[in-house]
């Protein structure tokens, strides 16, 4: 135990000497706090916030006060997981993630396109419409359609066959959303690189625009048709749309309600703040994906991201963002490492770290 400094004194607790006053006054000024907090507390009031600074009346629900256990105000976003963070299909089947999804307190879940699985161009309409009827049954929500098809598949590929797959397949997934009565679409418009390929050349910027203009312009009338929404994702890895700015002109070229933005906080994080882009991009985004990223790491690949709070992601700061936008849509949790042992840990993690974020109960 260490010593008290000579002039150490209570009840002030400071290192200075005091008169027999002023610990009489200390003491009446502790009292009469007291007094008005139980005061406060008889009429129905308590205090709320880091600083205590203002009253919240009875009745309305109570807000976290303690900024180290959650957001200290509830934010309107609505929770989504991706199906990536499921053993899906090896171990789990559709239904089994939905399940387990709502289980876990989420909304909505977010299902992934490809060309084998229960979404894929194999699938019949009815098999589209039982899988909206599961969720229905379930209780929750399908938040998008989302696709792995634009990198082997890219819609700005300089080989024309590649490209015209990647342009029927869009087009695929916008019709098996607006078959199930899914919104948001989630579409990478191009790229100048794709690192995790080997078997795609690089395109010129100017080129890649081009060639990305010309792709979404032939799925905006279908689009329009169907009442889906092609949201343009913003990733850093491929080099093109770097800045909210270019997305922006990018998405506004349309002239089209039916083309937005799909915003991912960890795609930008290498060397920008979520935060930055959000009143930039201000009501275009349609969709949003929680990915969390640390600017400590050297890795940039797909194993860089994490699980949620696990990094340097500003989470209060990108909240009250999204706020300020009156964004009220689905945030979706990416994650493209399902845990190989024990799996549902990681469902249940993710739902707590939202819970978290968004001010909800814990």
């Amino acid at each position: 135990m260490s010593k008290k400094p000579k002039n150490y004194c209570v009840p002030l607790g400071q290192n200075r000497s005091i008169s027999r006053r002023d610990a009489i006054l200390a003491g009446l000024a502790g009292t009469t706090a007291a007094t008005l907090t139980g005061q406060a507390s008889l009429h129905g009031q308590v205090s709320t916030g880091a600083q205590g600074d203002h009253l919240q009346q009875s009745g309305t629900p109570s807000l976290h006060s303690d900024d180290r256990k959650a957001a200290t105000k509830h934010y309107a976003a609505k929770k989504s997981i991706n199906l990536w963070a499921f053993p899906y299909p090896d171990r789990m089947s559709l239904e089994e993630c939905m399940r387990l999804a709502k289980d876990a307190g989420f909304d909505g879940i977010e299902l992934n396109y490809d060309l084998e699985n229960d979404l894929s161009p194999k699938a019949s309409k009815e098999s589209l419409l039982g899988i909206r009827r599961l969720a229905d049954k379930i209780g929750i929500e399908i938040s998008g359609l989302c696709s792995f098809l634009f990198w082997p598949y890219p819609l700005s590929s300089l080989d024309q066959s590649k490209r015209e797959r990647g342009i029927e397949l869009a087009g695929l997934i916008a019709d098996a959303a607006a078959t199930m009565g899914v919104e948001n679409v989630l579409v990478v418009p191009g790229a100048v690189h794709i690192p995790w390929r080997d078997d795609h050349d690089p395109v010129p910027n100017d080129v890649c625009e081009k060639l990305a203009r010309e792709a979404i312009g032939q799925l905006v009338s279908g689009a329009e048709k169907k009442k889906v929404s092609l949201n343009m994702e913003n990733i850093f890895f491929n080099g093109f749309l770097m800045t909210p700015m270019e997305m922006n002109r990018f998405v506004d070229s349309f002239g089209s309600e039916h083309v937005q933005v799909h915003f991912d906080t960890g795609n930008i994080s290498m060397f920008q703040h979520a935060e930055h882009w959000v009143p930039i991009l201000a009501g275009r985004t349609k969709n949003v994906h929680f990915k969390e990223f640390t600017k400590k790491g050297t890795d940039y690949s797909l194993e860089t991201f994490r699980p949620l709070l696990d990094g340097t992601t500003n989470w209060p700061a990108l909240m009250d963002e999204l706020e300020r936008v009156d964004y009220d849509g689905f945030v979706t949790f990416e994650y493209f490492h399902p845990y190989p042992h024990y799996p549902e840990a990681l469902i249940y993690q993710t739902s707590d770290s939202l819970n978290r974020i968004l001010g909800r109960e814990v």
